[in-house]
């Protein structure tokens, strides 16, 4: 698709008509239901799914809603309070009473459609919310933007398209959720040991906490590592937005395993590549023992099981730290090192396919949905109107 001559041929030369929302769609009102009223009601398998903030929903039973509360036309929900969005449903459904849907009876109006252009415009919204002490919207803002409505058939085709990017992301999603359970299938298979099967040491007994230093001046954005540049979920490190620019910070070499001491919930691990420096929230372990491999020693300790030991043993409430002293008696399983390798090969593989933002998975996801995001903007960015129709 070029960028003028796609749209040019989908549009071919029909004027767009452009008309506020709320003149051309049907807004619902939801149902008096709490928070808490909700969880009593829900059942994994019921038929009526009720919305509420952000991500929260049930499922409940039809009898559980009065009739007049339950929508069974496709809709867009608009979530409009906390975290602002529009979110898109077809089956049966109610919602919390401050929020509110759309739906069409105009045969002209694809109200799938219109909820792909709201997509665009969730931003926009959010700018609003943000004016609030809590962020929230109000029915006049959604009904009184402006529209974009071209002929049915184009709407028609834009949604195909959309719907095409969207449902592949879904099938890479489900595939990427599937092999991450294989994955952690296959850590637990690999490395669980009997006593007796394997020699078993200390943390300490095998490695160290870094001792060096390194000088500011050999840090940069790339090798300077904070708690805060570490990945989430064992997703490795990021550039840091922080540099140091005097003094001298724990040092870390090739292979030394750094783990972020704050929060240990937060899973926060990476095996360095370089020589670099980080600070006194973020651990530097350096093997002593030639009997095991760095890298599946990192593989160890980026296992669950290490992180719930961890927790086990940090302090503090709100900000949880994790004691280094228990950390070098968690105990590790230490095979042959042929063994050792045969592991580390294995899990590595798994780890580039759902974990990698350079390769696999994750990265394949995020250029989908790169994709999508940029052909719905193309698709749907018609010529502003001077003037807005408002029945």
């Amino acid at each position: 698709m070029s960028h003028l001559g796609y749209m040019e041929k989908l549009l071919d030369g029909v004027e767009v008509e452009w008309r506020a929302l709320g003149s051309v769609l049907v807004r619902t009102k939801g149902t008096n239901i709490t928070a808490g009223r909700m969880k009593v009601l829900h059942k994994e398998h019921a038929p009526l799914k009720i919305f509420a903030g952000g991500k929260t929903v049930a499922f409940v039973e039809f009898k559980d809603i009065p009739e007049k509360d339950v929508n069974r036309k496709p809709s867009i929900i608009v979530k409009s309070r906390g975290v602002i969005g529009f979110e898109y449903y077809s089956k049966p459904f109610s919602h919390k009473n401050e929020m509110w849907s759309y739906h069409s009876i105009n045969n002209d109006i694809n109200i799938k459609y219109v909820y792909y252009y709201l997509k665009t415009k969730e931003s926009y919204f959010q700018g609003l919310a943000s004016r609030m002490q809590m962020p929230q919207i109000a029915t006049p803002d959604t009904d009184k933007l402006p529209i974009p409505i071209p002929p049915i058939s184009v709407q028609a085709e834009i949604v195909r398209i959309l719907d095409t990017f969207t449902e592949l992301t879904a099938e890479l999603t489900a595939e990427l959720t599937a092999r991450q359970q294989q994955y952690e299938y296959y850590r637990d298979e690999l490395l669980t040991f009997e006593e007796g099967e394997v020699e078993w040491k200390t943390l300490g007994e095998v490695s160290q906490y870094s001792k060096e230093r390194i000088g500011y001046e050999q840090l940069n954005e790339k090798n300077y590592v904070g708690v805060n540049n570490l990945l989430q979920d064992k997703a490795g490190k990021e550039n840091s937005s922080h540099v140091p620019t005097k003094g001298n910070s724990t040092k870390y070499q090739e292979n030394d395993i750094l783990i972020g001491n704050i929060r240990p919930y937060l899973k926060k691990i990476w095996q360095a590549d370089c020589t670099g420096g980080t600070n006194g929230d973020v651990l530097v372990i350096h093997i002593t023992d030639e009997a095991v491999l760095p890298r599946y020693l990192y593989q160890i300790l980026a296992d669950d099981s290490f992180f719930n030991y961890n927790m086990q043993y940090a302090k503090g409430a709100k900000m949880p730290r994790g004691d280094k002293a228990k950390i070098m008696e968690y105990k590790i399983p230490i095979p042959p090192l042929d063994e050792q390798q045969r592991i580390v090969s294995i899990l590595d593989k798994f780890d580039a396919l759902t974990t990698s933002l350079t390769e696999g998975l994750p990265r394949e996801i995020a250029l989908r949905q790169q994709q999508y995001e940029y052909y719905r903007d193309l698709l749907l960015s018609f010529p502003k109107p001077e003037v807005v129709a408002h029945d």
